[in-house]
Parts: structure tokens; sequence; C-alpha cells
């Protein structure tokens, strides 16, 4: 295990063993939860590059990702297929029954499942995940029922330290590192 890991509780290693599915809420997670729109009503969401490299990492792997927002947005569309993710669920205020969902169609349990999300309606999915997790620019009630916090704001990086610890819990992260060291990408 790697001595900088966030998970550090021998509990929260063994839920990150088992997990198969990493599921994230958009805005406030991957995004810094601001919204911008132009003066035409386009709006423009802003995502971090470390965040993206970190869900392809975990695609390599062979774990699945998935995208639950309650919002829909084309950006959000656009940077899925940038990342080749290609379980995205928009305009769900229900994350829980997305997320449950998702598990049965991948033939997967909740237990198998992670899930970061930020607010209320996240909340659920937070509980039943096989590890619940938040971001430090949640609300404290919703941070008190994660069984993680991450130490990265949601859209500032928080998203890689999720995949890195996922990466290290279940053994690849020697034969990341070993590949960018080696050049045998």
């Amino acid at each position: 295990m790697n001595l900088n890991s966030p998970l550090a509780d021998s509990r929260l290693i063994d839920r990150a063993r088992r997990v198969r599915l990493l599921a994230l809420d958009v805005d406030g997670v991957l995004s810094d939860g601001r919204l911008y729109f132009q003066a035409d009503g386009l709006e423009i969401k802003a995502f971090h590059t470390q965040d993206g490299h970190g869900i392809k990492l975990l695609r390599q792997a062979g774990l699945e990702v998935a995208l639950i927002t309650g919002r829909d947005s084309p950006m959000v569309s656009r940077r899925a297929a940038a990342l080749g993710i290609d379980h995205v669920y928009q305009g769900r205020d229900d994350k829980l029954d997305a997320l449950r969902q998702l598990c049965e169609r991948l033939g997967l349990a909740l237990d198998q499942a992670a899930y970061c999300g930020d607010d209320l309606p996240d909340l659920a999915a937070i509980k039943r995940a096989g590890l619940g997790i938040s971001v430090p620019n949640a609300p404290a009630y919703i941070r008190a029922h994660a069984d993680w916090v991450t130490d990265r704001q949601g859209g500032h990086g928080a998203v890689r330290e999720i995949c890195d610890a996922l990466l290290d819990a279940q053994g690849h992260w020697g034969a990341v590192v070993d590949t960018y060291l080696h050049g045998k990408r």
C-alpha cells in the first residue's frame, strides 16, 4: 500500500479493493460546482485534466466509470465521450436509483460500487454504495455520511485522488508508475 494513500483505515482499503465501478456526480465533484453561462445561454464547465487522466487509468485497469448528474448538459456528454465513459446518466435527481440500475445492468452488487457526491441528491447513493465518498466543498451534513472525504476539492483534483487510491488499493499503482517510468504504454 502506498504510504501516501488517503485510505489508511484497513476497513476502507477492504472496501476499495471490492470496487468495480466508480460513479461520480458532476457539479461539485468533477467540476467545482459553479455554473457559467455566456450571454447566448451557452453553458461552460471547467474540468481538471488530472481527474480525466485518473479516470482513463481506472478504465485501463478494468474498472467501470459512470457519471450520474441531476442536470442535463452537452458539456457533460462531451467530457464523457472524450474520456471514454460509456455510462452517463443526466437529469437524474434520484442518484441511488440510477446507481442501482447501472449496477444491475453490469451485474454488480452495490457494495462493488464507489460513489462520490457533494449534495443532498447524492446522499442516499453515498450511504448505500460500498464506498461512499464526498469532497471537502460539500456541506458538513453530507461529509458526515461519507466513508471518506477527499483532501482535494471537487473540480480541483478530487477525482484523481479517488482514482489513485482505488488503483493503489487494488494493487495496480506500481504497474501504473512503472509504465510511465519505463515508457511501456
